[in-house]
């Protein structure tokens, strides 16, 4: 909750939507906490399939340097390599994950729009947003942090 008030959205992972998924997903949730002091101060949230670990939903009540990564990151590939799960699909966006490991890749969603006239300018938009992400994509693409073969 307070991540989503934090970036201007509205807390969509509320008790009843634990409580439904622990209940029907149980098998497929990995829940990653953090303690200090005897008391939870953050965690994430990742659902475990067939061949991937997606993530991440992270929240936490303090500030601690380097937190986020290894509640968010570190801990689902470690997950994942012992799972032997082919990959870690993190989440969109961030910069921060190239060197962390985590490769660029578009991701997709689908919206409709009642308003024709903003149906046409958001896909504008997008139109010239997807050559822009492709771009970049390909920038990030030069800095990853693995070994190159000759």
């Amino acid at each position: 909750m307070e991540t989503g008030s934090r970036k201007w959205g509205r807390p969509y992972l509320t008790r009843e939507f634990f409580d439904r998924i622990g209940a029907s997903l149980a098998s497929r949730i990995l829940l990653v906490m953090a303690k200090s002091g005897g008391r939870y101060i953050a965690g994430a949230i990742n659902f475990i399939g067939d061949d991937a670990l997606y993530g991440r939903n992270w929240g936490a009540i303090v500030e601690r340097p380097f937190l986020h990564f290894e509640i968010c990151y570190y801990q689902a590939i470690d997950f994942a390599i012992a799972r032997r799960l082919a990959r870690v699909e993190a989440g969109a966006q961030g910069e921060h994950k190239l060197a962390r490991g985590y490769r660029p890749t578009p991701t997709y969603s689908v919206h409709e729009f009642a308003d024709a006239r903003f149906q046409r300018a958001v896909g504008d938009y997008l139109a010239r947003e997807r050559e822009a992400v492709q771009e970049a994509i390909a920038d990030y693409g030069e800095h990853l942090p693995f070994r190159r073969e000759s």
